[in-house]
């Protein structure tokens, strides 16, 4: 008997077709959302099966490591002790192949499509993983990584198409590459030349001779010391407890500073500049944004310019300066022992009998300066 021909009776509230419409659309959301996270629980838990081969070389005098792979990721870890160690992890690039490939389809793949060279001549570790001519069909490629384990004095050449690269506890030289992934370098100490084209880089701990690039990603920079050079065409900077010598450049980010010491240049062609404990010498540009700069402790000069924005400074009191301000306007909280040529627009001459340089111009903006 058909309830709904019943006098009397109301259909539920759950039953209305308005009501199961809705119910079925919140169900097919959960569900795309469970079968989304599931995805990429088992591709992370995928990732770490994945090892293809291990070899160790504890009687061999290794000083370089020379690596080139064309889909996967290096890894670089330095120990005081114990041999060298290099594991080879190989999957699919395609998730989907990943977990339906078996370890003798990698196997298979590998010698079918492959060439894997590991060798070692005159103190130097070599592995390349490449694909064999005439075998270019990505629905089977594969993805091949290296992780190398080696004693922390050993320098590196390394070379990837698009993964990123690890290196960490490492003395020496190090250059590195890769076309499209990003680059973590913890405790590094020596000549560090890096690059990415499409990926972003952080380095900390590090010392010495520090030249990091990358076309399209932000760098972060934290508790190195040297000449450190770090440059991207396209992301933003963010550095903290560094020292030395250093040059920084974006095209198009923004650019936050905290505790520098030493000589301090810094240009962004679009974003803001916040600079603060600043113990150095300051040059810092951008063409489109304002910049704010505490100085704690000055260096040789201060240089500050913008094409559109407005310029604030905090400088230490008592200190001698020679002062070149110019703005739409200018605001100066004191100015009780200065000589010189005082505007709305235009500051000139020497403050507490002259010293550090400090030139800060806008072309479209206003300029504060506070003395603590």
């Amino acid at each position: 008997m058909d309830d709904l021909n019943v006098p009397g009776y109301r259909q539920p509230w759950f039953s209305h077709p308005m009501i199961k419409k809705e119910k079925l659309k919140h169900m097919k959301i959960i569900l795309t959302l469970f079968i989304a996270l599931t995805s990429g629980f088992l591709s992370t838990a995928q990732s770490t099966k994945d090892l293809f081969l291990t070899k160790s070389f504890s009687k061999e005098s290794l000083e370089n490591i020379y690596a080139r792979t064309s889909g996967g990721s290096i890894e670089v870890s330095g120990a005081s002790t114990g041999d060298t160690r290099l594991e080879v992890y190989v999957h699919a690039n395609n998730v989907k192949n990943n977990l339906s490939l078996s370890k003798e389809d990698i196997q298979r793949r590998m010698r079918e499509d492959y060439d894997l060279n590991i060798s070692v001549s005159n103190n130097q570790l070599e592995a390349v993983a490449k694909q064999k001519s005439g075998n270019l069909d990505w629905k089977r490629s594969l993805n091949i990584s290296f992780k190398f384990f080696v004693r922390s004095d050993v320098s590196t050449d390394l070379h990837t198409s698009g993964g990123s690269i690890h290196l960490s506890n490492l003395r020496g030289s190090q250059n590195f590459s890769t076309s499209g992934g990003s680059l973590d370098l913890e405790k590094l100490s020596g000549k560090i030349v890096g690059k990415t084209s499409g990926g972003s880089i952080r380095v900390a701990n590090s010392d010495n001779d520090i030249n990091l690039k990358t076309s399209g990603g932000s760098i972060k920079a934290t508790n190195c010391k040297g000449n450190i050079k770090l440059l991207t065409s396209g992301g933003s900077l963010s550095f903290t407890n560094l020292s030395g010598n250093i040059e920084s450049r974006t095209s198009g980010g923004s650019i936050h500073a905290t505790n520098i010491s030493g000589e301090f240049s810094t240009h962004t062609a679009g974003g803001v500049i916040n600079l603060l404990d600043m113990k150095c010498s300051i040059d810092a540009s951008t063409s489109g944004g304002s910049i704010d700069v505490e100085s704690t402790s000055l260096g040789k000069y201060i240089k500050l310019s913008t094409s559109s924005g407005s310029i604030d400074l905090q400088i230490p009191d008592k200190q001698g300066l020679n002062l070149n301000l110019k703005a739409s306007k200018i605001k100066v909280n004191t100015l009780n022992n200065f000589s010189g040529t005082k505007e709305d627009d235009f500051i000139k001459g020497t403050f507490n009998g002259g010293g550090v340089p400090v030139d800060v111009r806008t072309s479209g903006g206003r300029i504060s300066v506070n003395f603590n």
